[in-house]
């Protein structure tokens, strides 16, 4: 087990297309060992999801899952930990929510963002297992937010409005002086 280094915005790996992991490789030591080290830096960096191009290994693999956080007090069972190999999703047909999204790979900066509320994911677990599931909510968000890795692309691709972007430290405080609340983040 081993925390890696992530990858932050400007790297090319993080624009690059991830290959798919053969199912007769899912329970290799391979993806074994990537998905500890994924979870391992995940945790270390207060994530509440990674994927594997994230650090560096351009593979269709991501890992979610948090019990408790300081950026979302207001969800007390966090999400479970999960690893999706080779997720697939499937828009369906449901009105779009807003998040104001971090990444791991772009630190110390969130942006506003506006994704399905429901979306249909297929993806094999690292039991070799097949899931097919309706995901709503903030956890299709964020299933969204990390799969999206896997294609090349940042949650700052997809801003509602480039001028909702910017450092946390500034926009907390440009919201307090309004006197509103910080957003939460995605």
């Amino acid at each position: 087990m081993a925390v890696r280094k992530i990858l932050r915005i400007g790297d090319p790996q993080l624009r690059q297309k991830s290959a798919e992991v053969p199912v007769t490789e899912i329970r290799s030591s391979e993806i074994k060992k990537l998905i500890r080290d994924m979870y391992d830096s995940m945790e270390a960096a207060e994530g509440v999801g990674l994927a594997a191009p994230q650090i560096g290994v351009l593979k269709r693999v991501v890992v979610v899952g948090f019990y408790r956080s300081e950026r979302y007090p207001e969800l007390k069972n966090g999400i479970e930990h999960r690893v999706l190999i080779n997720p697939e999703i499937e828009v369906l047909d449901s009105p779009k929510v807003g998040f104001w999204e971090g990444c791991l790979s772009v630190p110390d900066m969130r942006g506003y963002v506006e994704r399905q509320r429901k979306i249909r994911l297929k993806f094999y677990d690292e039991k070799e297992e097949f899931h097919d599931e309706i995901i709503e909510g903030f956890d299709a968000v964020v299933y969204q937010h990390e799969c999206d890795h896997l294609d090349g692309i940042l949650y700052v691709d997809r801003l509602a409005d480039p001028t909702m972007f910017g450092y946390n430290d500034e926009l907390d405080m440009a919201d307090r002086k309004a006197g509103k609340e910080p957003p939460q983040v995605a």
